[in-house]
């Protein structure tokens, strides 16, 4: 088994390494990706902002109420507010002090019987 000990890849590293400079190619290669880089987050902060406006100027429209709408309201006649059935059977007493359109009609009808 010791006859068989794998090769190394690497060589081990038996005096000191020295710096040696980027060649020109090298930071040329740094330099066009710093530039892809910025290019890519204006473009995403761009494509941001521009999506941010959209759903502002979305927001902006659903806010604005349909003229129509308003004059249609005015013209309509004012509907009654909605009744409790509970109440208006008789099951639980009323929670407006006001008398029903029922007990209206009814006493008008015993006023007529006389």
């Amino acid at each position: 088994m010791a006859d068989n000990a794998p090769t190394r890849l690497v060589e081990t590293i038996r005096a000191p390494q020295h710096y040696t400079p980027p060649t020109a190619r090298e930071l040329r290669s740094q330099a066009v990706h710093r530039l892809q880089v910025g290019l890519f987050g204006l473009c995403a902060m761009l494509l941001i902002v521009g999506l941010a406006n959209i759903i502002m100027d979305r927001a902006r429209l659903a806010d604005v109420q349909d003229p129509i709408k308003d004059v249609v309201a005015v013209d309509a006649a004012p509907k009654k507010a909605a009744s409790d059935p509970l109440a208006d059977i008789g099951v639980v007493p009323s929670a407006d002090p006001s008398p029903s359109e029922t007990a209206d009609a009814e006493s008008g009808a015993l006023l007529k019987k006389r």
